[in-house]
């Protein structure tokens, strides 16, 4: 996805929050993520799979959805990519406890954004553990292009399956 067209979908995420009633919950979110390539990968300098670490913010728009912006951090080798690669991504929640949602993002590494964006579909179990502070258990399948983030990419055709878990704050 070149630059501007990401810059677009965040920036209207961000002006469609902010300009409505204010979100009635705002959470804090860190977690962890292990991901694996969907079909194995014959490729030298291709991890297929590893962990990224998450940090989003959710806002409640109701109480059955959320929208959720967040960058996930990957080490480099994933997508064969030679340097540490970052995800921003957005998600529309909806459901309260056990939820569904569909997201999108974009790869940024070594000064360069990728031109295709990836889509993911996700389901998870949200549950309130202490006041104010939740667990998110999820599983996630993610459509996406390799062929931006290195040359080994252009030879690999297949998707990946995230489980991810995080805790959330509230304020």
């Amino acid at each position: 996805m070149k630059t501007w067209r990401l810059t677009v979908v965040v920036g209207s995420l961000l002006a469609f929050i902010m300009s409505g009633n204010p979100a009635e919950a705002v959470r804090l979110g860190i977690g962890a993520n292990y991901w694996q390539t969907i079909d194995s990968v014959d490729v030298d300098d291709f991890d297929e799979d590893g962990l990224s670490w998450v940090a989003s913010l959710q806002f409640e728009l109701a109480s059955y959805s959320k929208i959720e912006l967040g960058v996930e951090w990957y080490e480099a080798g994933f997508g064969g990519a030679a340097k540490d690669l970052y995800a921003p991504q957005a998600f529309f929640i909806l459901g309260k406890g056990l939820y569904a949602g569909i997201g999108i993002g974009g790869y940024y590494t070594d000064g360069e954004w990728a031109d295709d964006p990836f889509y993911a579909l996700r389901a998870g179990l949200d549950v309130e553990i202490l006041p104010n502070i939740s667990l998110d258990i999820n599983a996630n399948y993610r459509f996406q292009t390799w062929d931006d983030l290195s040359d080994d990419g252009k030879d690999v055709d297949t998707d990946t399956v995230i489980l991810g878990a995080a805790i959330r704050f509230g304020f």
